[in-house]
């Protein structure tokens, strides 16, 4: 592992090394940073067209979850509300 100090004469490689990793992970935020712009038009454009985006937020992280994880969340949330009376 090279050493906290001079990287760049005595450890060129490492250094080069280095340089790509950090350009790499630039080059990913600018990419993410563009996806993120594309999914906001999305919701813009969804919200244009008469949809409720927290409604679909919802959707997106229901979809995420498996089939097993989601109906242990729905009987958990169930039983909480019939405690409440709220079912």
């Amino acid at each position: 592992m090279p050493k906290t100090g001079d990287v760049s004469s005595s450890e060129g490689v490492a250094a080069d090394e280095l340089k790509q990793f950090i350009e790499r992970i630039e080059r990913l935020e600018e990419e993410k940073a563009g996806i993120a712009a594309d999914v906001k038009e999305v919701f813009a454009e969804l919200r244009g067209r008469g949809f409720d985006a927290k409604a679909v937020r919802s959707i997106l992280r229901i979809r995420k979850k498996d089939h097993a994880e989601r109906q242990e969340e729905e009987a958990i949330l169930e039983l909480y509300m019939q405690a409440l009376g709220m079912s």
